[in-house]
């Protein structure tokens, strides 16, 4: 078996602007759903205290450090970055006629910065957030208005970025406004299937009419989706467990089966009439969604078991309570570890779909340190990174066409879920704890060097010791 990836595979790293930049209230910028979710995604909104600083107001500092930090990306060779644009930089409360021009500014000299170094942006364009004054005055998402004043958003940054920006992504792990309403839908915590169900049609008409006007405005751009990603095996053979793991990942399935095939999928009418859920889907939205993405792409932390009995013991991870594989070791936070899994899920959506993929998450969240002799030996990340690489060069052989790689982070965030900097994902340390206290300075780990050979020697030096690679 060939032992490097292709020629053209997209190496990277990827970040999310609410998670990196700060600056949540600089040059006109207007406050997101993000910055009233001062404890993470997994917490409801509160109300902002007047002249107090929350730890994603000023993050990583990216806004300010980025040409720094492209430079470091840059030395670990680096094909692409994915990142994303926050909507309140470019219309602050979201229904402006006229955008901020101060924002797009920011982004033009972002993404000059890495088109410098040759590295191709790839941008998403909702990233778990959206303007507060849309989610509190107009309902976010359960308002079928927030599909028009999204394309006009999209269109913006087309017509801006067309020369720039190649490839896009619409909607970050949409699939997660099932468990997490506010950030990504706008809606009040505990909303209703009904309610959650309305808004995620209305994102999903959205998604397909800017991937339109993106074929429309761009024609040699791809667009892509991008769903969280997680195989679920069935804890036993029982066949009741085998047909509840089919229904658990039905759940995501879903999503991609949307986008890019066009429609519903006939299993979620049952799901529709099970949770009393009734769309409105006008013709138009049918016709809106027969425009479909030129790839996959998706996050992938870890898999899952799925059972029929209801006794199971269960595990907090990722958000969800997940049932326990006896034969996975788990990460600080409590997420199986599964390098094999990817290559599952690889070619399981291969076989299902037959559009290229690209893997834009992956990665390890740790509790790094850094030594006395100022070194930061993360090795554990070295291990979780080149076992799930090796599993995706297995797929690749396997047949699955596979566009890239971006694991999370590229440099250490906030995370998403608990607004925490201790939770480290990147091959670059930011001297920054929980409590917003440090001097932002960036330091490599061992995980930089190692991830730059990866690249330079196009995956030649990962080291095969998984027992499922063949």
């Amino acid at each position: 078996m060939k032992k490097t990836f292709p020629t053209d595979f997209l190496w990277g790293g990827a970040v999310a602007a609410n998670q990196v930049e700060g600056a949540f209230n600089v040059a006109g910028k207007g406050l997101s759903t993000s910055d009233y979710q001062t404890r993470g995604l997994l917490y409801p909104p509160t109300e902002r205290a007047a002249g107090e600083l929350y730890i994603k107001d000023v993050a990583s500092d990216f806004y300010h450090r980025y040409p720094e930090d492209i430079a470091l990306f840059a030395e670990m060779g680096f094909k692409t970055l994915r990142t994303s644009i926050a909507w309140t930089r470019i219309y602050p409360n979201g229904d402006e006629t006229t955008p901020n021009e101060a924002g797009l500014a920011f982004y033009d000299a972002l993404f000059d910065e890495m088109l410098k170094y040759n590295i191709q942006p790839l941008i998403t364009l909702s990233h778990y957030e959206m303007p507060y004054h849309l989610a509190k005055n107009l309902g976010g998402w359960g308002n079928r208005q927030t599909i028009t004043l999204f394309e006009r958003y999209a269109t913006t940054v087309f017509e801006r970025y067309q020369h720039k920006v190649k490839w896009w992504l619409t909607f970050n792990e949409i699939n997660a406004a099932l468990f997490a309403h506010f950030g990504p839908l706008g809606l009040p915590e505990g909303s209703s299937p009904q309610d959650v169900y309305q808004a995620v049609h209305h994102q999903l008409v959205a998604s397909a009419r800017v991937v339109k006007a993106c074929h429309r405005i761009i024609p040699d751009a791809k667009i892509g989706n991008m769903v969280a990603a997680m195989p679920q095996y069935p804890l036993t053979c029982h066949p009741d467990d085998v047909l509840e793991a089919q229904r658990k990942e039905r759940e995501w399935l879903f999503f991609f089966d949307v986008q890019a095939r066009g429609e519903y999928p006939s299993f979620m009418v049952r799901h529709f009439e099970q949770q009393n859920v009734l769309l409105e889907i006008t013709p138009q939205d049918r016709e809106d969604l027969r425009e479909t993405v030129d790839f996959l792409s998706f996050s992938y932390y870890m898999s899952s078991c799925a059972s029929a009995d209801p006794e199971q013991h269960k595990v907090t991870g990722n958000i969800l309570n997940l049932i326990t594989n006896p034969h996975l070791t788990a990460s600080e936070w409590g997420w199986q570890i599964d390098p094999a899994g990817i290559r599952y899920l690889l070619n399981m959506l291969w076989d299902r779909y037959q559009k290229p993929l690209f893997i834009v998450e992956n990665g390890l969240g740790a509790k790094d340190r850094i030594e006395e002799d100022g070194s930061i030996r993360d090795d554990y990340r070295i291990a979780y990174l080149n076992d799930h690489l090796v599993q995706v060069r297995e797929a690749i052989a396997d047949g699955a066409q596979v566009l890239g790689y971006t694991s999370w982070g590229a440099i250490d965030l906030v995370s998403a879920s608990t607004a925490e900097m201790s939770k480290r994902y990147g091959y670059i340390y930011v001297d920054r704890d929980d409590r917003g206290q440090g001097t932002l300075q960036r330091h490599r780990k061992q995980s930089f060097g190692w991830y730059q050979q990866v690249i330079a020697s196009a995956g030649a030096n990962l080291v095969q010791g998984d027992k499922n690679a063949q």
